[in-house]
């Protein structure tokens, strides 16, 4: 009788720190979770102002465009004007760094020479 009270006991050490185990187990989970949606909610945040300061620059004339061609600090993006065509401007916005792209796109601008009187 007294070796089965000490396998019992055995067993329910066992089995508490199984789930102590899976208990550390749920908390890491809901930490990791809970990290990912405020990563998540910051990048929808830096992407949602990205995109109100590149409809500004969309539509920025082509005088405007070839005066930021190339890649320069604004605010707190890295906007790169780069123009592949005589009509085409390639807009993209990263962050300070330059190393996370945020945002991309290529407008066209007529030449001067095309506009019709």
């Amino acid at each position: 009788m007294r070796a089965r009270r000490g396998a019992i006991l055995l067993e329910a050490i066992v089995a508490v720190t199984i789930l102590a185990i899976a208990g550390l187990a749920g908390v890491a989970f809901v930490s990791d979770a809970s990290a990912s949606v405020q990563r998540a909610r910051t990048r929808d945040r830096a992407v949602r102002d990205a995109s109100a300061f590149m409809d500004a620059v969309s539509l920025w004339p082509r005088a405007d465009l070839d005066r930021h061609l190339g890649s320069r600090p604004q605010g707190v993006w890295r906007l790169t004007v780069n123009r592949p065509t005589p009509t085409l401007y390639v807009l993209l916005i990263a962050d300070s760094t330059g190393t996370d792209e945020l945002l991309r796109t290529t407008v066209f601008r007529r030449l001067d020479s095309d506009v019709t009187r």
